[in-house]
């Protein structure tokens, strides 16, 4: 049982419509989510429904996350599952796994993820993001080299997306981790996904 029950959707208060609002952002430039038979992350906006104001917060920044990004899809999808795995939140690895195959990454490379930055088969830039959300989840900070790969292809706003995301996605998985959130129903398939770190 989670540490704050989520709210039924029947309770939640006046102010959650608003709230959910919030993650449209002005100036998209990727399209919403499929919504059509995906899990719908019921048990995590039944928790931030007990804050609606902070909820509206979150989703300002998390709508930019994933509308409004300057990175690519498959580039914010691999710092994301990074993060994940990183953090062992199942919940978040299997929420993604559907937000990573719709932006490209096959099931192979999901996978592959787990094995981090070294694994074979990453471009540069591919290695270098993961290599990005490895050091500033245990570092804080990129590192120089690292810093210099991403620089080379990225620009000043990708790389600035480079480094919120990671912070976005590192803030959801404290919540569920803190809160020790069930899965949804529709994401028990997925919880024996590789959200624990391996070394290739």
């Amino acid at each position: 049982m989670a540490r704050i029950e989520p709210l039924a959707i029947k309770q939640w208060p006046a102010r959650m419509r608003q709230a959910l609002a919030a993650m449209d952002p002005p100036e998209p430039r990727h399209a919403r989510p499929v919504l059509e038979n995906r899990p719908k992350s019921m048990n995590t906006l039944g928790a931030l429904a007990h804050h609606p104001a902070l909820a509206q917060a979150f989703f300002t920044f998390n709508g930019h996350i994933i509308m409004a990004t300057t990175l690519s899809e498959r580039q914010r999808e691999l710092l994301v599952l990074r993060v994940s795995t990183l953090r062992q939140c199942p919940y978040e690895w299997a929420q993604h796994v559907y937000m990573g195959r719709d932006a490209g990454l096959t099931d192979e490379e999901i996978g592959r993820i787990a094995w981090g930055p070294d694994a074979p088969f990453w471009t540069p830039l591919e290695a270098a993001l993961l290599r990005a959300a490895d050091e500033l989840i245990a570092d804080g900070a990129i590192s120089g080299p690292t810093w210099a790969v991403l620089a080379d292809a990225l620009d000043s706003q990708q790389l600035l997306d480079v480094i919120f995301t990671v912070g976005a996605y590192e803030t959801i998985a404290w919540m569920m981790r803190s809160l020790d959130l069930d899965l949804d129903d529709e994401l028990h398939h997925l919880h024996a996904a590789p959200a624990t770190e391996r070394n290739p």
